[in-house]
Protein backbone atom coordinates (compact mmCIF):
# COMPACT_ATOMS: atom_id res chain seq x y z
CA UNK A 1 0.00 0.00 0.00
CA UNK A 2 2.84 2.45 1.05
CA UNK A 3 4.16 1.68 -2.74
CA UNK A 4 0.79 2.48 -4.23
CA UNK A 5 0.43 5.66 -2.35
CA UNK A 6 4.13 6.49 -4.06
CA UNK A 7 3.07 5.58 -7.00
CA UNK A 8 -0.27 7.57 -6.95
CA UNK A 9 1.04 10.43 -5.87
CA UNK A 10 3.64 10.54 -8.46
CA UNK A 11 1.12 10.66 -10.88
CA UNK A 12 -1.00 13.03 -9.59
CA UNK A 13 2.27 15.26 -9.95
CA UNK A 14 2.66 14.32 -13.37
CA UNK A 15 -0.79 15.17 -14.13
CA UNK A 16 -0.46 18.86 -12.89
CA UNK A 17 2.77 19.64 -14.60
CA UNK A 18 2.20 18.04 -18.10
CA UNK A 19 -1.84 18.60 -18.39
CA UNK A 20 -1.05 22.27 -16.79
CA UNK A 21 -4.58 22.23 -15.04
CA UNK A 22 -5.35 25.58 -13.14
CA UNK A 23 -2.47 26.78 -11.51
CA UNK A 24 -2.61 29.19 -8.82
CA UNK A 25 0.53 31.85 -9.76
CA UNK A 26 -1.43 34.79 -9.09
CA UNK A 27 -0.49 34.58 -5.32
CA UNK A 28 3.26 35.18 -6.34
CA UNK A 29 2.63 38.05 -7.92
CA UNK A 30 0.72 40.23 -5.59
CA UNK A 31 2.99 42.39 -3.16
CA UNK A 32 2.25 45.41 -0.91
CA UNK A 33 3.47 47.50 -3.60
CA UNK A 34 0.29 49.51 -2.57
CA UNK A 35 0.07 48.98 0.96
CA UNK A 36 -1.52 46.73 3.47
CA UNK A 37 -4.10 44.05 1.26
CA UNK A 38 -5.15 40.05 1.82
CA UNK A 39 -3.74 37.41 0.45
CA UNK A 40 -0.07 39.26 -0.39
CA UNK A 41 2.47 37.65 2.33
CA UNK A 42 4.05 34.49 -0.37
CA UNK A 43 4.18 37.12 -3.22
CA UNK A 44 5.83 39.96 -0.93
CA UNK A 45 8.34 37.50 0.60
CA UNK A 46 8.88 35.84 -3.16
CA UNK A 47 9.50 39.74 -4.07
CA UNK A 48 12.49 40.21 -2.01
CA UNK A 49 14.45 37.97 -4.35
CA UNK A 50 13.08 38.32 -7.88
CA UNK A 51 11.71 40.87 -9.56
CA UNK A 52 10.54 38.35 -12.25
CA UNK A 53 8.64 35.25 -11.37
CA UNK A 54 8.26 32.34 -13.68
CA UNK A 55 5.45 30.18 -13.67
CA UNK A 56 7.28 26.65 -12.64
CA UNK A 57 7.85 28.34 -8.97
CA UNK A 58 4.55 27.32 -8.31
CA UNK A 59 5.76 24.39 -8.41
CA UNK A 60 8.96 24.26 -7.11
CA UNK A 61 7.86 26.19 -3.78
CA UNK A 62 5.12 24.32 -3.90
CA UNK A 63 6.74 21.15 -4.09
CA UNK A 64 8.78 21.73 -1.04
CA UNK A 65 6.73 23.23 0.99
CA UNK A 66 4.86 19.44 0.24
CA UNK A 67 7.99 17.45 0.85
CA UNK A 68 8.71 19.90 4.22
CA UNK A 69 5.46 18.93 5.86
CA UNK A 70 5.39 15.04 4.68
CA UNK A 71 9.14 15.01 6.39
CA UNK A 72 7.47 16.37 9.74
CA UNK A 73 4.43 14.68 9.73
CA UNK A 74 5.96 11.49 9.31
CA UNK A 75 8.34 12.54 12.39
CA UNK A 76 5.11 13.54 13.84
CA UNK A 77 3.57 10.72 13.20
CA UNK A 78 6.39 8.32 14.85
CA UNK A 79 6.76 10.16 17.68
CA UNK A 80 3.13 9.43 18.54
CA UNK A 81 2.60 6.37 17.50
CA UNK A 82 6.06 4.51 16.21
CA UNK A 83 6.61 3.48 12.98
CA UNK A 84 6.55 -0.40 13.48
CA UNK A 85 4.31 -2.84 11.99
CA UNK A 86 1.21 -2.41 14.44
CA UNK A 87 1.08 1.22 13.31
CA UNK A 88 1.11 0.55 9.64
CA UNK A 89 -2.44 0.11 9.10
CA UNK A 90 -3.08 3.50 10.51
CA UNK A 91 -0.24 5.10 8.64
CA UNK A 92 -1.70 4.31 5.32
CA UNK A 93 -5.24 5.66 6.38
CA UNK A 94 -4.29 9.07 7.71
CA UNK A 95 -0.77 9.93 5.42
CA UNK A 96 -2.32 7.76 2.60
CA UNK A 97 -5.69 9.16 2.84
CA UNK A 98 -7.28 10.95 -1.02
CA UNK A 99 -7.94 13.53 1.83
CA UNK A 100 -4.45 14.57 2.99
CA UNK A 101 -1.21 14.40 1.44
CA UNK A 102 -2.93 13.88 -2.37
CA UNK A 103 -5.09 15.90 -2.43
CA UNK A 104 -2.08 18.67 -0.90
CA UNK A 105 -0.28 17.51 -4.46
CA UNK A 106 -3.35 17.92 -6.60
CA UNK A 107 -4.11 21.71 -4.92
CA UNK A 108 -0.15 22.47 -5.13
CA UNK A 109 0.45 25.92 -5.22
CA UNK A 110 -2.84 26.99 -2.89
CA UNK A 111 -2.16 27.96 0.56
CA UNK A 112 -3.82 25.55 2.13
CA UNK A 113 -1.14 23.38 3.19
CA UNK A 114 0.75 25.91 5.13
CA UNK A 115 -1.61 25.60 7.66
CA UNK A 116 -1.32 22.55 8.14
CA UNK A 117 2.90 22.89 8.36
CA UNK A 118 2.48 24.93 10.83
CA UNK A 119 -0.13 23.19 13.06
CA UNK A 120 2.51 20.11 12.99
CA UNK A 121 5.51 22.63 13.86
CA UNK A 122 3.09 23.20 16.89
CA UNK A 123 2.99 19.42 17.32
CA UNK A 124 6.59 18.87 17.41
CA UNK A 125 8.04 21.91 19.46
CA UNK A 126 7.68 21.53 23.57
CA UNK A 127 5.35 23.55 24.77
CA UNK A 128 6.20 24.20 28.69
CA UNK A 129 6.49 27.81 28.46
CA UNK A 130 3.42 30.39 27.31
CA UNK A 131 6.52 31.67 24.08
CA UNK A 132 4.55 28.63 22.85
CA UNK A 133 1.53 30.67 22.87
CA UNK A 134 3.16 33.89 20.98
CA UNK A 135 4.50 31.49 19.15
CA UNK A 136 1.30 29.86 18.07
CA UNK A 137 -0.59 33.48 17.65
CA UNK A 138 2.56 34.38 14.92
CA UNK A 139 1.80 31.36 13.07
CA UNK A 140 -2.05 32.29 12.94
CA UNK A 141 -0.56 35.96 12.33
CA UNK A 142 1.59 34.41 9.18
CA UNK A 143 -1.28 32.13 8.18
CA UNK A 144 -3.88 35.01 7.78
CA UNK A 145 -1.64 37.18 6.26
CA UNK A 146 -0.94 34.24 3.37
CA UNK A 147 -5.32 33.79 3.16
CA UNK A 148 -7.68 35.33 6.06
CA UNK A 149 -9.66 32.02 5.69
CA UNK A 150 -7.18 30.86 7.48
CA UNK A 151 -9.05 31.53 10.60
CA UNK A 152 -11.47 29.43 9.70
CA UNK A 153 -9.82 26.82 8.35
CA UNK A 154 -5.85 25.80 10.76
CA UNK A 155 -6.55 28.62 13.31
CA UNK A 156 -9.35 26.69 15.01
CA UNK A 157 -7.08 23.67 14.76
CA UNK A 158 -3.97 25.78 16.50
CA UNK A 159 -6.20 26.76 19.40
CA UNK A 160 -6.72 23.30 20.27
CA UNK A 161 -3.21 22.51 20.15
CA UNK A 162 -2.40 25.34 22.97
CA UNK A 163 -4.98 24.80 24.65
CA UNK A 164 -4.35 20.80 24.57
CA UNK A 165 -0.49 20.84 25.06
CA UNK A 166 -0.33 24.22 27.40
CA UNK A 167 -3.00 24.54 29.38
CA UNK A 168 -4.38 21.72 29.86
CA UNK A 169 -1.00 20.20 30.52
CA UNK A 170 0.44 22.85 32.72
CA UNK A 171 -2.35 24.65 34.16
CA UNK A 172 -3.82 28.20 34.14
CA UNK A 173 -2.09 31.17 35.63
CA UNK A 174 -2.59 35.16 35.28
CA UNK A 175 0.71 35.29 32.74
CA UNK A 176 -0.80 32.31 30.69
CA UNK A 177 -4.37 33.61 30.34
CA UNK A 178 -3.44 37.23 29.74
CA UNK A 179 -1.13 35.79 26.91
CA UNK A 180 -3.46 33.99 25.57
CA UNK A 181 -6.39 36.85 25.58
CA UNK A 182 -4.00 39.20 23.89
CA UNK A 183 -2.27 36.49 21.38
CA UNK A 184 -6.13 35.78 20.30
CA UNK A 185 -7.46 39.71 19.77
CA UNK A 186 -4.68 40.56 17.85
CA UNK A 187 -5.23 37.61 15.61
CA UNK A 188 -9.18 38.48 15.12
CA UNK A 189 -7.90 42.02 15.03
CA UNK A 190 -5.82 41.26 11.64
CA UNK A 191 -8.49 38.98 10.26
CA UNK A 192 -11.52 41.62 10.20
CA UNK A 193 -8.34 44.37 9.24
CA UNK A 194 -7.49 42.17 5.85
CA UNK A 195 -11.02 41.25 5.55
CA UNK A 196 -12.73 44.38 5.25
CA UNK A 197 -9.88 46.87 4.83
CA UNK A 198 -7.58 44.47 2.75
CA UNK A 199 -8.79 45.23 -0.73
CA UNK A 200 -6.52 46.24 -4.17
CA UNK A 201 -6.75 50.30 -3.61
CA UNK A 202 -6.18 50.92 -7.15
CA UNK A 203 -8.51 50.31 -10.21
CA UNK A 204 -8.10 47.09 -11.08
CA UNK A 205 -6.54 47.53 -14.53
CA UNK A 206 -3.82 49.21 -12.81
CA UNK A 207 -3.44 45.92 -10.87
CA UNK A 208 -3.17 43.66 -13.72
CA UNK A 209 -0.65 46.16 -15.77
CA UNK A 210 1.26 45.80 -12.05
CA UNK A 211 1.18 41.64 -12.41
CA UNK A 212 2.34 41.79 -15.29
CA UNK A 213 5.05 43.91 -14.83
CA UNK A 214 6.17 40.82 -12.21
CA UNK A 215 5.59 38.21 -14.49
CA UNK A 216 8.58 36.52 -16.34
CA UNK A 217 5.89 35.83 -19.33
CA UNK A 218 3.74 38.67 -19.67
CA UNK A 219 1.73 37.07 -22.47
CA UNK A 220 0.24 34.30 -20.06
CA UNK A 221 -2.80 36.75 -19.39
CA UNK A 222 -4.67 33.83 -18.55
CA UNK A 223 -2.86 33.38 -15.44
CA UNK A 224 -4.41 36.38 -14.05
CA UNK A 225 -7.79 35.62 -14.24
CA UNK A 226 -8.86 35.54 -10.63
CA UNK A 227 -7.56 39.03 -10.12
CA UNK A 228 -10.74 40.12 -8.88
CA UNK A 229 -10.54 38.47 -5.94
CA UNK A 230 -8.10 41.12 -4.46
CA UNK A 231 -11.61 43.80 -5.20
CA UNK A 232 -14.66 41.03 -3.87
CA UNK A 233 -16.38 42.02 -1.06
CA UNK A 234 -17.84 39.34 1.18
CA UNK A 235 -21.39 39.70 0.10
CA UNK A 236 -20.17 38.69 -3.46
CA UNK A 237 -18.58 35.81 -2.19
CA UNK A 238 -21.22 34.37 -0.62
CA UNK A 239 -23.95 35.25 -3.19
CA UNK A 240 -21.42 33.17 -5.30
CA UNK A 241 -21.37 30.55 -3.05
CA UNK A 242 -25.19 30.43 -3.05
CA UNK A 243 -25.35 30.58 -6.40
CA UNK A 244 -23.78 27.07 -7.23
CA UNK A 245 -25.09 25.51 -4.11
CA UNK A 246 -27.31 23.42 -5.99
CA UNK A 247 -24.63 21.67 -8.21
CA UNK A 248 -22.19 21.44 -5.50
CA UNK A 249 -24.11 20.10 -3.25
CA UNK A 250 -24.77 16.97 -5.34
CA UNK A 251 -20.93 16.10 -3.96
CA UNK A 252 -21.69 15.65 -0.54
CA UNK A 253 -22.77 11.62 -0.88
CA UNK A 254 -19.08 11.17 -2.29
CA UNK A 255 -17.65 13.24 0.63
CA UNK A 256 -19.53 11.05 2.66
CA UNK A 257 -18.57 8.11 1.02
CA UNK A 258 -14.87 8.56 1.05
CA UNK A 259 -15.55 9.62 4.74
CA UNK A 260 -17.32 6.35 5.41
CA UNK A 261 -13.94 4.52 4.26
CA UNK A 262 -12.02 5.78 6.73
CA UNK A 263 -14.40 3.89 9.36
CA UNK A 264 -11.42 1.90 10.90
CA UNK A 265 -9.39 5.18 11.33
CA UNK A 266 -12.44 6.97 13.04
CA UNK A 267 -13.31 3.56 15.56
CA UNK A 268 -9.91 4.22 16.73
CA UNK A 269 -10.38 7.83 17.25
CA UNK A 270 -13.33 7.46 18.72
CA UNK A 271 -11.51 4.57 21.25
CA UNK A 272 -8.68 6.87 22.05
CA UNK A 273 -11.28 9.69 23.33
CA UNK A 274 -12.76 7.09 25.57
CA UNK A 275 -9.40 5.84 26.39
CA UNK A 276 -8.62 9.16 27.71
CA UNK A 277 -8.33 9.36 31.97
CA UNK A 278 -10.15 12.42 32.50
CA UNK A 279 -13.78 12.90 32.03
CA UNK A 280 -12.79 16.87 31.10
CA UNK A 281 -10.38 16.03 28.87
CA UNK A 282 -12.91 14.02 27.05
CA UNK A 283 -15.84 16.65 27.40
CA UNK A 284 -13.19 19.29 25.74
CA UNK A 285 -12.01 17.29 23.14
CA UNK A 286 -15.55 16.86 21.91
CA UNK A 287 -16.28 20.51 22.04
CA UNK A 288 -12.95 21.03 19.96
CA UNK A 289 -13.97 18.67 17.60
CA UNK A 290 -17.36 20.84 17.09
CA UNK A 291 -15.64 24.08 17.48
CA UNK A 292 -13.75 23.37 14.46
CA UNK A 293 -16.49 22.18 12.29
CA UNK A 294 -18.54 25.07 12.80
CA UNK A 295 -15.98 26.75 11.16
CA UNK A 296 -16.05 24.50 8.46
CA UNK A 297 -19.58 25.10 8.05
CA UNK A 298 -18.83 28.89 7.92
CA UNK A 299 -16.32 27.95 5.08
CA UNK A 300 -19.27 26.34 2.78
CA UNK A 301 -21.23 28.63 3.20
CA UNK A 302 -19.19 31.55 2.04
CA UNK A 303 -16.22 29.91 -0.34
CA UNK A 304 -17.23 27.68 -2.92
CA UNK A 305 -14.34 25.25 -3.31
CA UNK A 306 -16.04 22.65 -0.96
CA UNK A 307 -13.60 19.65 -1.92
CA UNK A 308 -10.54 21.58 -0.56
CA UNK A 309 -12.46 22.90 2.56
CA UNK A 310 -13.64 19.10 3.29
CA UNK A 311 -10.25 17.58 2.86
CA UNK A 312 -8.68 20.07 5.00
CA UNK A 313 -11.52 19.57 7.68
CA UNK A 314 -10.29 15.83 7.78
CA UNK A 315 -7.16 16.72 7.60
CA UNK A 316 -7.77 18.78 10.84
CA UNK A 317 -9.42 15.48 12.51
CA UNK A 318 -6.37 13.92 11.94
CA UNK A 319 -3.87 16.31 13.50
CA UNK A 320 -6.40 16.41 16.72
CA UNK A 321 -6.16 12.63 16.88
CA UNK A 322 -2.28 13.60 17.51
CA UNK A 323 -3.40 15.78 20.26
CA UNK A 324 -6.09 13.35 22.26
CA UNK A 325 -2.38 10.53 22.08
CA UNK A 326 -0.80 13.41 23.69
CA UNK A 327 -3.40 13.64 26.77
CA UNK A 328 -3.52 11.29 29.81
CA UNK A 329 -5.27 7.93 28.92
CA UNK A 330 -6.36 5.34 31.34
CA UNK A 331 -5.77 2.43 28.71
CA UNK A 332 -4.89 2.05 25.31
CA UNK A 333 -7.00 1.87 22.20
CA UNK A 334 -6.94 -1.15 20.43
CA UNK A 335 -5.03 -0.61 17.28
CA UNK A 336 -6.22 -1.04 13.10
CA UNK A 337 -5.32 -4.28 12.79
CA UNK A 338 -3.89 -5.71 9.29
CA UNK A 339 -5.76 -9.04 9.77
CA UNK A 340 -9.09 -7.03 9.81
CA UNK A 341 -10.13 -8.10 6.48
CA UNK A 342 -12.77 -5.37 6.43
CA UNK A 343 -9.80 -2.76 7.16
CA UNK A 344 -7.70 -4.40 4.22
CA UNK A 345 -10.47 -3.57 1.58
CA UNK A 346 -11.26 0.15 2.85
CA UNK A 347 -7.38 0.71 3.26
CA UNK A 348 -6.85 -0.50 -0.54
CA UNK A 349 -9.79 1.85 -1.84
CA UNK A 350 -8.45 4.69 0.62
CA UNK A 351 -5.05 4.20 -1.17
CA UNK A 352 -6.08 3.80 -5.09
CA UNK A 353 -8.11 6.98 -4.63
CA UNK A 354 -5.85 9.56 -6.18
CA UNK A 355 -7.14 13.10 -4.89
CA UNK A 356 -10.69 14.76 -3.59
CA UNK A 357 -10.24 17.24 -6.12
CA UNK A 358 -10.80 21.32 -5.11
CA UNK A 359 -14.54 22.62 -5.73
CA UNK A 360 -15.96 19.32 -6.73
CA UNK A 361 -15.49 15.81 -5.57
CA UNK A 362 -12.57 14.02 -8.36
Amino acid sequence: MLAVNIAVVTGVFIHKILLQPYVPYIHLLVTYQFGFIKRALIGAIVGLFTAKVPVWLVFALGGTVWLVTLGLFVQLFRRTFGLDDKSLPLFIFIAGSPFFFKNFMHSLGHFDIYGCLLAIVLLLLPARSVLFIVLAALFSIILILIHHIHLLMYVPTIVVIVAARHYLAHGLNRLSVAVGILSAACVVALFFAAQFWGTMPIPEADFVKYLQGRMADPSRTNLLSFSYIWYQPLSKEIADTWARMPSNILGVPVFALLIWLHTPLWRYFADSIRALASETHRRLVVAALIGVGLGYLVMFAIVFDYSRWMSNWVVCMFLILHVVKMLPAAQVAPPILAQDRKAGVFGWIVTLYPRVGIVRPF
